[in-house]
């Protein structure tokens, strides 16, 4: 199998990852603050291009269109569309759904004037092909972006328990969460930017009522967690294994009365 027919196959089945669970239901329950903290952050005003890469079902597009720019939410798996459409006719606003490849985006070099992605292109399996793509659709002197679940905190030792349980990642594969880590981000970006500022901050979550009920949502509606409890099969033992695991994590971060902390990492910079 050809290295091209190879990549092909993995974007398949990560797109059919993502549609397999209820996104949406993610950012309604838990992340929905984060799409808005990034605009802000980036301080999006009327009239700017904006490119959100792996934008799921929008939740930076949508209010980085009500702030007045022109946005063009782009995903892997335009599945998810359908539910930002709603939300973005609910709330007025107008903004371009394209299906894109964070790693091979369809756009012109230098055609945005903020590049952004919140929960997304970290999922994009080969990182500096991700961030060079990033990289040039942004024209220099704009703006860059970036919020990512740090290894560290919840989410991203949510994935360090399932990786025993998954398959190996095909070669050149990195793990999603390193796009938490400052250094590796620095190392993506190089000196192909300048003023990057790198912050960690928490987002507060108390949807789950307990450590099983975290596990037992996420394996209903997050496509990751589904996608690994698939691999298992009918191996009962393993699947028995995961879910003790899992409802483990989810009771060590119950900070009380179900309320758990989920850290993530900010980055911006300037495309030089």
């Amino acid at each position: 199998m050809t290295d091209t027919t190879t990549d092909k196959d993995l974007k398949a089945r990560h797109r059919a990852m993502w549609a397999s669970g209820n996104y949406p239901a993610v950012v309604d329950d838990a992340v929905g603050p984060l799409g808005p903290i990034l605009v802000r952050e980036m301080q999006i005003r009327a009239g700017e291009r904006v490119l959100d890469v792996a934008a799921g079902s929008g939740n930076a597009s949508v209010p980085a269109a009500l702030a007045g720019a022109e946005v063009v939410a782009s995903d892997l798996t335009p599945e998810l569309f359908d539910a930002g459409r709603r939300a973005a006719a609910e709330q007025g606003a107008t903004l371009s759904w394209e299906e894109a490849d964070a790693e091979a985006l369809p756009y012109e070099d230098a055609s945005f004037d903020v590049t952004l992605s919140c929960l997304g292109i970290m999922f994009a399996p080969h990182h500096q092909a991700a961030a060079d793509e990033l990289l040039r659709v942004t024209r220099p002197g704009g703006r860059i972006g970036l919020l990512s679940w740090t290894p560290e905190g919840f989410i991203g030792r949510m994935f360090a328990t399932m990786k025993p349980y998954a398959p190996p990642p095909p070669p050149g594969a990195q793990p999603p969460p390193l796009w938490g880590s400052p250094d590796h981000v620095r190392e993506l970006l190089g000196d192909r930017v300048e003023d990057l500022s790198a912050r960690r901050e928490r987002l507060s979550v108390d949807h789950f009522t307990s450590g099983a009920d975290f596990r037992d949502y996420f394996k209903r509606v997050y496509g990751p967690t589904i996608a690994v409890y698939r691999s298992l099969g009918d191996d009962a033992e393993r699947v028995a294994e995961l879910d003790r695991a899992l409802a483990a994590l989810g009771q060590e971060h119950d900070r009380g009365g179900g309320r758990m902390e989920w850290e993530y990492l900010l980055v911006t910079a300037r495309r030089r």
